[in-house]
């Protein structure tokens, strides 16, 4: 077993949570494998045909496309995003969309699959890399996402978008990130008003992370209870809740099913959409047609702010 690393922490707030129940504390490791293994439920080789389609999606939607590929956003680190769908005809409205991979795989290659369809309907689309764990703790990638939010605030004007209309988006771990520049308590920081995210739709999200110490992620993560409760949007304070759109697949794992249904009802949203045939890896492709369920939510998700 590798040791947990000890880091800076944040600090959790329930708001009513029970801190010490949390989604599938009951289970046995084998079945919180099986609820959270989303690799395992999917299998080798169909894993693999929906890696390779975020990719060829990716490259088709991008070969093209106006943008400005390849900006650091985050001196520390050096990340960097991509910014896609601008034509210098006034700021964009800005979809800003953080890769799954449960923090240590993906990168923003495989991740602008939605680009395409987004500038034709008028909007942005912006995403990031950061840095996979274990060269990076989880605190940091948290940190750089919330700083690839900032540099959208101060530096997207220069880049045709619109600092004032940010929608913040994610698939799996992506929608954990999603979660934390949703709570509060880490705006000012970065000088930034505590309603810069104005929406946001995480799918399949992970929202209180604590099981993640018992499944094989922790390979990579290496967190200990306190340090996940810490890291988990649903036990932090959430004093302003932007508008939001909950997305699961309805082949998902179960407890990512758990994990939307308990962080859902915090926010200022409608129903949770269970995407019909979709599993775990192929629903966040659904947001490459506008004419899907998931893909129009989110056209009028970041039309509404």
């Amino acid at each position: 077993m590798i040791a947990p690393l000890r880091k800076e922490r944040l600090e959790p707030e329930s708001e009513g949570a029970d801190m010490g129940d949390w989604p599938g504390s009951e289970l046995s490791d084998e079945e919180l494998d099986v609820a959270y293994n989303v690799r395992r439920k999917a299998g080798t080789e169909l894993l693999e045909r929906h890696l390779a389609r975020y990719r060829a999606e990716s490259e088709r939607a991008v070969t093209g496309l106006p943008g400005h590929p390849g900006v650091v956003y985050d001196e520390k680190s050096g990340e960097r995003l991509d910014v896609w769908g601008v034509d210098g005809d006034g700021l964009r409205p800005v979809f800003v969309f953080f890769h799954g991979g449960y923090w240590f795989a993906l990168s923003r290659e495989e991740s602008s699959f939605m680009a395409r369809t987004l500038h034709g309907e008028g909007i942005a689309t912006v995403v990031p890399d950061y840095t996979l764990a274990p060269k990076a703790t989880l605190e940091e990638i948290v940190r750089q996402a919330r700083a690839a939010v900032a540099w959208v605030y101060e530096h997207g004007r220069e880049h045709g978008l619109d600092p004032d209309r940010i929608v913040v988006g994610g698939s799996s771990a992506g929608g954990h990130l999603t979660g934390m520049t949703m709570v509060g308590g880490w705006q000012e920081r970065f000088g930034l008003p505590e309603d810069v995210i104005k929406a946001a739709m995480p799918i399949s999200g992970l929202f209180d992370i604590r099981p993640v110490t018992r499944i094989y992620v922790n390979e990579h993560v290496r967190l200990d209870e306190e340090r996940a409760a810490a890291l988990s949007p649903a036990l932090l304070p959430a004093p302003r809740r932007c508008p939001a759109v909950f997305a699961v697949a309805e082949n998902d794992g179960d407890g990512f099913l758990a994990q939307s249904r308990r962080f859902h009802p915090r926010w200022d949203a409608g129903d949770l959409i269970v995407v019909p045939d979709r599993d775990h890896f192929d629903v966040v492709l659904d947001l490459a047609d506008a004419d899907s369920r998931l893909g129009a939510a989110l056209v009028d998700l970041v039309r509404s702010v």
